[in-house]
């Protein structure tokens, strides 16, 4: 799964790179519109701050992946804390690097509604949204938590992703491309770290952590 994810989000660096107009043309058209929405709509565009800078924030990622690292230490379940540092680790310093190296300029508006920082591709907020919430999900299958719990997680998550990914271009912050790479990027990250890895039962019936 994650190579494919990596290859489709690869594609759509290079289209972009070398200025495939269908692509950018969609970009654009959806960013004016969107913006144009925005600036009609203060209570919505207010409320959509207040989650991408609040709620979805790579900040409020990142402390959720922290507080679940620290919760596995305190479980003294080191293979699976280990591992979702890393990942967590590895996702900012790609998410960074991706931007120094594709140096992509954001939309600019003659009357902009929100502002950021740094390159525009990939999406900070929809890669941390997409790899976070996924390790999140790998943690609860990893734990064998009850349907219900799962399927609710689930249905946040993709809400959370979703959210994010529309309300950084709804600010006029990012384009479509950008969020679409960041949530490859980040689903990509969330399935390496996630994969060959399984519960092991020991003949005392304690659970133990493995990788195959």
């Amino acid at each position: 799964m994650a190579p494919v994810l990596c290859v489709l989000a690869a594609v759509l660096i290079a289209l972009v790179a070398v200025g495939w107009d269908p692509l950018l043309d969609v970009d654009e058209s959806l960013a004016r519109e969107l913006h144009s929405f925005a600036l009609a709509h203060p209570g919505w565009t207010k409320t959509a701050r207040i989650f991408t800078d609040w709620v979805w924030d790579t900040w409020t990622m990142r402390a959720l992946l922290t507080a679940a690292v620290l919760w596995m230490c305190w479980r003294a379940q080191w293979s699976a804390a280990i591992r979702l540092a890393i990942a967590g680790a590895c996702g900012t310093a790609a998410q960074q690097g991706l931007k120094a190296a594709i140096g992509r300029d954001r939309p600019q508006w003659a009357e902009p509604v929100d502002s950021a920082h740094y390159a525009a591709m990939p999406s900070g907020h929809a890669m941390s949204a997409a790899f976070v919430c996924g390790l999140l999900l790998w943690l609860l299958r990893y734990l064998r938590v009850p349907a219900p719990l799962w399927w609710t997680a689930v249905t946040v998550a993709g809400v959370s992703v979703a959210g994010v990914s529309f309300t950084r271009i709804y600010l006029g912050v990012h384009w479509l491309t950008d969020v679409v790479v960041g949530c490859l990027l980040g689903a990509a990250i969330a399935a390496c770290a996630g994969a060959r890895f399984r519960v092991r039962r020991r003949t005392t019936g304690k659970t133990a952590e493995g990788v195959e």
